[in-house]
């Protein structure tokens, strides 16, 4: 019972705490107009948009996900964090300059700027669908899964579920758990509701970062554990003995069979990541409220830093749980079994309230960045054109708190996917590839016209649309079966060169009447980082030593068949 009141009561305090110093910060922000709800009064320095975009994506479909993936497929999966490394210095360096510069809001507002207001009205629309329907459940299932997992709260409350079979799938959910998912989604969602709702994006922002450095501070304490759990006598030891045990779970270039093929780090999986940290309204939101480019320079490209260091947080874990628990567990159950096991009681409601943070975050950001699409991309631009900033915020709040409510009833029916990482980056695929296939063309080409852009979008994604849901059922029992990642990615680099080449054909064909030109709007200082540059640069040959290093480290630090008996006899016993 003690122990049960130390957890519970420290995850109260720490939300608690969290919520009341946002609180203090933003008390006295803007939240009457458009440009202090919307884009925090284009105040935010580098510290706060490096925090809020490490948060924002360091949420619980990663930490859960991704160890997930990881748990199951070994290190190869880092080339989601890794990539985004490189993705944030063509960000810093090239495409941030250019949405700062037109003084937007959201990226369907650059589109409309560059082709015209349908292509702004169709990328609104694809935006609120897919977050609505993908996005938003996933990061409010996946919090859920973690959260009911760290604080144990079916043995806190009692509750069993004899219903499930003692030779059930590892994964297999019984009456209980199903109740608890559903009082979890709701918790988190509406915690997360009141932030982006009520707070608008400087709250979300400021609460990210506080949340950012306890996400932090946590995920090294499980790495620490983690390895402790294996051997207590060193962390190199431990590691050491990780490696040896496991040493095919350390190569950086994943096989077919792997969630992350070797061949699609050039396909498709690079095309996701560069959207992902490019063009993602979700996550690139918080940088369009830059007080400067300057500013909005240091903080990706600090993130960028930080995302290198990412896979120790977000990798590793999941392989010492495979190294600990083998196959005796889910690969989504991977990470909260590991927390649940290894991390001491009194460490446990910190942790917990840091998972709240961090699902938090992505949900209120997601939620804010939505409610934003809908208010200026719909409500303000399709439907009252002259309506006021009183009303357009109205409309945002309205429009959030309903869409909460559809993501809370969707999120538990998630339940029972193979890989739900796996199954976002699939879904991401349908929005991702046509958006930043237009938006690219748009800066890249003075001439592509409008009518281009739509017809890429709108083709875009019925084709992918059609290649998930018909043509792969239809090959599952195939010769060639075309449900697996090789095939996804490589269909997702094919059809943007498809889309690409398309729009920059009908440039020469039927291009605009005048070529496009970007204007200055003014709204903040466009004056370099001067190390904008060189930390780019560095980056860059950082993301490939790290690959190099991981491709070769069998080769650099060979396992004797001697050691693997000796490490495997160890990890049995």
């Amino acid at each position: 019972m003690l122990e049960t009141t130390i957890i519970l009561g420290s995850f109260i305090f720490f939300t608690a705490l969290v919520g009341f110093i946002t609180w203090l910060l933003t008390r006295k922000d803007d939240h009457g107009s458009s440009a202090g709800y919307f884009l925090a009064g284009r105040s935010l320095t580098g510290g706060y948009i490096a925090g809020s975009l490490m948060l924002t994506n360091l949420s619980t479909e990663q930490l859960v996900g991704l160890n997930g993936a990881a748990f199951k497929d070994g290190i190869c999966v880092m080339a989601w964090e890794v990539l985004a490394g490189a993705s944030l210095v063509i960000m810093a360096l090239y495409f941030l300059p250019r949405y700062l510069k037109s003084g937007i809001a959201t990226v369907p507002e650059f589109l409309e700027e560059r082709f015209g207001d349908s292509t702004r009205a169709i990328t609104s629309l694809i935006f609120i669908v897919a977050y609505a329907g993908i996005l938003l459940p996933i990061i409010l299932y996946t919090g859920a899964t973690g959260l009911t997992g760290i604080l144990d709260v079916k043995g806190i409350l009692g509750l069993e579920s004899p219903e499930v079979a003692a030779d059930a799938p590892a994964d297999a959910m019984g009456t209980a758990d199903y109740a608890i998912l559903w009082g979890a989604v709701w918790m988190i969602g509406i915690i997360g509701s009141l932030y982006a709702i009520f707070g608008g994006l400087r709250t979300v922002a400021v609460s990210d970062t506080l949340n950012g450095f306890g996400l932090l501070v946590g995920g090294f304490l499980i790495l620490f554990f983690g390895l402790n759990a294996i051997n207590s006598e060193s962390i190199f030891t431990a590691v050491k003995e990780l490696y040896v045990a496991n040493p095919e779970k350390f190569n950086s270039l994943g096989g077919p069979d792997t969630s992350v093929p070797v061949s699609t780090l050039f396909t498709g999986v690079l095309l996701l990541n560069l959207f992902y940290w490019c063009t993602n309204q979700q996550i690139i939101q918080r940088t369009f409220g830059a007080s400067s480019l300057k500013e909005g320079q240091k903080g990706v490209l600090l993130a960028g830093v930080l995302k290198i260091l990412a896979p120790l947080i977000l990798v590793i874990p999941g392989l010492i749980a495979f190294h600990l628990y083998g196959s005796t567990i889910a690969n989504d159950k991977a990470y909260g079994t590991l927390v649940s096991n290894v991390l001491p009681t009194w460490l446990a409601g910190f942790f917990a309230a840091v998972m709240v943070g961090a699902i938090l975050s992505s949900f209120n950001s997601a939620l804010n960045s939505t409610a934003t699409l809908f208010s200026l991309g719909v409500y303000k631009q399709m439907l009252h054109p002259d309506a006021s900033d009183e009303r357009v915020i109205s409309s945002g709040k309205i429009f959030g708190t309903v869409l909460a409510i559809v993501s809370m009833t969707i999120a538990p029916l998630l339940a029972g996917q193979e890989s739900i990482f796996g199954y976002l980056q699939k879904m991401n695929g349908l929005y991702f590839i046509p958006i930043f296939s237009v938006v690219l063309v748009g800066m890249l080409s003075k001439r592509a016209p409008k009518i281009a852009a739509d017809i890429a979008l709108i083709v875009g994604f019925i084709a992918i649309a059609v290649f998930y849901f018909v043509i792969q059922p239809m090959t599952k029992d195939a010769a060639i079966d075309l449900n697996m990642p090789f095939y996804d990615f490589h269909f997702l680099g094919l059809m943007f060169a498809l889309l690409v080449g398309f729009q920059l054909i009908m440039a020469q064909v039927a291009p605009r009447e005048t070529p496009y030109e970007q204007k200055d709007a003014g709204a903040v200082d466009m004056t370099s980082w001067p190390l904008a540059k060189p930390l780019g640069i560095g980056l860059i040959v950082v993301v490939f030593g790290i690959y190099g290093f991981f491709a070769c480290i069998n080769t650099i630090f060979p396992v004797t068949p001697a050691e693997s008996a000796e490490a495997s006899a160890a990890q049995v016993d």
